[in-house]
């Protein structure tokens, strides 16, 4: 699995994501120019897409929400998101059983 889109720094844990809302189900979905795809069905807007995906991730790397963060691309499909608590290796074991 291509590494490019997660790396970890100062004890965080970077993630790039292409976001695709408005889909039929929530889901990850491959790669897509070097980000991590994910399907959002919540729809772009006021933020519910964004709101979704942090659900989404919490749930998928059995985190609490506020672990996870936004910090780059609230307004875009490319987003950059942070998060504590957990290290690269374990992020990525997980991304990686999601995915196959």
């Amino acid at each position: 699995m291509n590494s490019k889109y997660i790396w970890q720094k100062e004890g965080l844990v970077y993630l790039a994501l292409y976001v695709q809302p408005g889909a039929s189900k929530s889901a990850f979905a491959g790669l897509h120019d070097d980000r991590l795809k994910v399907r959002i069905s919540s729809p772009p807007v006021d933020g519910k897409a964004n709101e979704a995906l942090i659900d989404f991730l919490s749930k998928q790397l059995k985190l609490v929400k506020k672990q996870i963060t936004i910090s780059q691309g609230q307004t875009s499909r490319k987003k950059l998101v942070v998060i504590s608590g957990a290290s690269e290796d374990e992020v990525r074991s997980v991304l990686m059983t999601l995915m196959g």
